[in-house]
């Protein structure tokens, strides 16, 4: 199949002045899934992920001088339909065909929890790496609240959820699935039922625990043998009201305090439930220039005492060109918490740069946190082709541990803002008194009077000229 367009765009973009080498042809390949997996409050999560590989050598002109951005995040964005419309247009299929005929904006967007990835990197095609391809990875994940809108049941459909059904795989895709994690909750000691049956079933590892996954293959004739679409439907064979969640090992928050608006703190909260495990964890912070950083004043407290990270790297901010980069490594001792806090002072922006709502408030990145996490079960590298694309997201580093990227919950700082208002009522008053002042004593100037007579009827003439007649008067 042909290379998408916006591909070659996303390629030229990142390569520069670099050329494409044609020592041997192109070839494309697609691969596309669904992850279903039912969350302990009753809500579903949804992840799509289609991975577009396209094989062609690639040759870079001049020195490996070259900057390139690891990893970014946006504080917020606005919830829009002209989000997801580019998204689905780097799609082979489109939404014509496949998983991608789910990708309904209006069931999306009315979720409780919306994220969409777009990543393209190099990618080596054989173990030594002697050639390499370009991966290009749209990923989308949603969250829907199943629990309260089906009365109290967990029960859920493909059709309840997207209010569509899928027909056919794409075909243009080498492999097309959809996986519902059916593994047994311990906590709510119940057990699911998945209809229709699936094709087969799949064992993984994710996050340290071992789960069971139900597999539809959309390219397997099978799949669509009952009816001629697939609407999976999962109900609880027992109901009862969970004891408690599963608490991952690492997890974060962020929050600002202080009070004014003049100065505050920044602080972000680190969790290591492991009961004998510690491990490290790279932090790293971006703040915007307005929230000007006082670096003397970071404190690193675990258990009362002060941990001293093994790196640290800051790049201060320089007023409207560049936010503050501050990254740090940080050992993470067993059944501990850990506080990150730095002090800042805000700044007085100009009167153009406020956005159109100012005290709504500025929206501060979340902070982003790398680790290798350890395992609840033993574990082996796998063939990365050979194995579904949501187990990329939780790479295996060795039998013992597993890579994990959080982001903790953007923030909302206010900062000094004027009264807006008071400009607007200056210029209304202004323009008023202007306004009544000069327009009438401009028309005292310009305006010029005229007596005039008021007109009479010929009647009333008539008679006025024969009274005048009789009195020796000259008529009129």
């Amino acid at each position: 199949m042909a290379a998408p367009l916006a591909l070659h765009l996303l390629l030229a973009l990142l390569l520069g002045s670099g050329g494409l080498s044609r020592a041997e042809p192109e070839r494309d390949s697609l691969r596309e899934e669904l992850v279903l997996t039912p969350l302990p409050s009753g809500d579903v999560s949804a992840t799509f992920q289609f991975r577009t590989r396209w094989d062609s050598e690639l040759q870079h002109e001049g020195g490996t001088n070259h900057h390139f951005l690891r990893y970014a995040v946006l504080p917020r964005e606005v919830v829009c339909t002209e989000n997801l419309t580019p998204w689905k247009k780097l799609l082979p299929c489109s939404s014509k065909a496949g998983l991608s005929v789910l990708l309904k904006a209006e069931r999306l967007f009315h979720t409780s929890y919306h994220s969409q990835a777009v990543h393209i990197r190099p990618v080596c095609r054989d173990s030594h790496c002697t050639s390499v391809s370009w991966e290009l990875r749209q990923t989308l994940t949603v969250v829907f609240d199943a629990y309260t809108t089906g009365q109290g049941k967990k029960d859920w459909s493909l059709f309840r959820m997207f209010s569509r059904t899928i027909t056919e795989a794409c075909p243009l895709a080498s492999q097309s699935h959809v996986y519902v994690d059916i593994s047994k909750n311990s906590q709510e000691n119940v057990t699911l039922e998945v209809s229709p049956p699936p094709t087969s079933t799949y064992q993984a590892v994710v996050l340290g625990d071992r789960r069971t996954y139900a597999v539809y293959d959309l390219l397997n004739p099978a799949t669509f043998s009952g009816s001629r679409s697939l609407n999976l439907q999962l109900r609880w064979k027992q109901q009862q009201d969970s004891g408690g969640h599963l608490v991952p090992f690492l997890h974060a928050q962020r929050y600002v305090s202080g009070y004014g608006l003049q100065t505050g703190e920044l602080s972000t909260i680190l969790h290591n439930t492991h009961p004998y495990r510690a491990f490290p964890v790279l932090l790293l912070e971006t703040v915007p220039w307005y929230l000007r950083l006082y670096i003397h004043t970071l404190t690193i407290t675990t258990k009362g005492k002060e941990n001293k990270p093994s790196y640290i790297h800051y790049q201060p901010a320089q007023d409207r060109l560049r936010p503050h980069l501050l990254e740090m490594l940080i050992q993470l001792p067993a059944n501990s918490v850990t506080k990150v806090s730095i002090q800042f002072e805000r700044a007085l922006l100009k009167w153009t740069e406020y956005t159109p709502d100012p005290n709504h408030g500025f929206y501060v990145s979340p902070s982003v946190l790398s680790a290798l996490v350890p395992n609840l079960v033993g574990t082996k590298p796998a063939n990365w082709e050979d194995s579904p694309l949501f187990s990329t997201m939780f790479p295996i580093s060795d039998s013992s541990s597993h890579f994990v990227r959080l982001y903790t919950e953007p923030l909302l700082v206010n900062l000094p803002t004027p009264d807006f208002s008071m400009p607007y009522n200056v210029i209304c008053l202004t323009c008023t008194v202007v306004a009544v002042c000069y327009g009438s004593f401009y028309n005292l100037l310009t305006r010029t009077f005229h007596l005039e007579e008021p007109k009479r009827s010929r009647l009333v003439r008539w008679l006025a000229n024969i009274i005048r007649r009789i009195r020796g008067v000259p008529p009129l």
